[in-house]
């Protein structure tokens, strides 16, 4: 009787740990998923200065991660073809863009049909938040005589081309999209004077 009791204790710990175990692997499978799609796209970056050019993002072919951070931002990614993504998250130092900081993005960009440039916060909008400009596009954009722009990025109204920071604090990141360009086929070869450049202007104390 003690034998069986003793075999019936021991069959229920190793059923436990097997929970415990198929427990532990879940959280944590979940834990890396959530880590690794919280940011950008893991893997296919071409970095030129703090751009960081996706040719892949919406290929056919693209890796899982790509496409679950595709799904996550409920974003239709631009395919191979109609057009390129750079993306930043630094300006020209290797300083993280933050939202208490004012930017200057200037310069001109790659030949394109057309260009988007939208910035974002990292993680969800809160909901008292006041709805605000995210993005300006070729079409609209200010420009010097010689074709060149200038894009103020601050938390404060500015004159000219403004766009405001979508949060009153903590990282940003910008999305510049390239539509029917020939870059696209060639992303590892885009020159850094072809891109913006983008200038900390100063951050508030």
């Amino acid at each position: 009787m003690r034998e069986r009791l003793r075999a019936a204790l021991q069959h229920g710990s190793d059923i436990g740990l097997i929970l415990y175990a198929l427990a532990l692997g879940a959280g944590l499978g979940l834990a890396s998923a959530d880590y690794a799609t919280s940011g950008g796209y893991p893997f296919g970056g071409v970095t030129v200065g703090p751009w960081t050019a996706w040719p892949k993002a919406g290929a056919v072919g693209a890796d899982p991660y790509t496409r679950a951070v595709n799904a996550r931002r409920g974003e239709i990614p631009l395919g191979v073809g109609e057009g390129l993504l750079l993306t930043a998250a630094q300006d020209d130092n290797g300083r993280a863009l933050d939202a208490t900081c004012s930017y200057a993005v200037a310069g001109t960009t790659p030949p394109a049909r057309a260009w988007t440039l939208t910035i974002a916060g990292r993680g969800s909008r809160p909901a008292d938040a006041p709805l605000l400009r995210e993005g300006m596009t070729s079409t609209e954009i200010l420009r010097e005589a010689d074709g060149r722009f200038v894009i103020a990025l601050a938390p404060d109204v500015q004159a000219g081309n403004w766009l405001p920071m979508p949060r009153p604090s903590g990282p940003v990141r910008l999305a510049l999209r390239l539509y029917d360009t020939p870059v696209a086929a060639s992303a590892g070869t885009l020159d850094r004077g072809a891109l913006p450049i983008i200038r900390r202007i100063g951050c508030r104390a």
